[in-house]
């Protein structure tokens, strides 16, 4: 079982599969304003890819930083720069009320990005049947490891999908270099 996250191609290259799947890394800010929005607006994602959304009583924000490419899996050092030259200016022109903000707390982390099409990996191997993916989420993890865990269960106890087809993401989409466009990664 290959779970590994940004390691996940790592792994793989034990096997001798190449995967497409690379760390990215991600700076998250919690912040506080002066003067705050409802606590009940909802995610609010601008097309810079600047997003923020209610955190308790403050914020949580990031963006998919430029250039987005590989990071060092290592590499947990938040970037301070992302929140003064691109989030900052961006919130205060989306509303008033982010104009006097406060960062509270930052941290870093990172995707594991799925470089042909941003959509998870999951399933076994096609010729090496005991080596099954969950990998490559691309910044959805979270909210698809419910399905994916119940799918890979489904298919390690029954020898197929049972609840939900997870088919179309399978590795074979890989081999043959057909994406399954994900369009929405922030």
């Amino acid at each position: 079982m290959n779970a590994a996250g940004p390691n996940a191609a790592n792994i793989a290259a034990m096997a001798g599969i190449d995967l497409p799947v690379e760390p990215r890394k991600r700076t998250n800010f919690l912040f506080d304003c002066a003067t705050p929005p409802p606590l009940d607006i909802p995610l609010m994602i601008n097309p810079d890819g600047v997003w923020t959304r209610p955190e308790g009583k403050h914020f949580l924000t990031g963006c998919s930083p430029e250039p987005d490419g590989p990071a060092d899996p290592n590499d947990f050092d938040p970037n301070h720069a992302e929140f003064e030259e691109i989030i900052w200016p961006a919130l205060a022109a989306r509303s008033k009320n982010f104009e006097a903000i406060k960062v509270l707390r930052f941290w870093a982390g990172h995707y594991a990005y799925n470089t042909l099409d941003q959509n998870a990996v999951t399933g076994a191997h096609p010729e090496i049947s005991n080596f099954i993916f969950a990998n490559g989420f691309s910044g959805h993890g979270l909210q698809q490891a419910p399905a994916m865990g119940r799918g890979i269960a489904e298919l390690i106890c029954h020898g197929k999908y049972q609840s939900l087809d997870l088919t179309p993401l399978g590795f074979e989409r890989i081999l043959s270099q057909t994406p399954f466009k994900e369009k929405c990664v922030i």
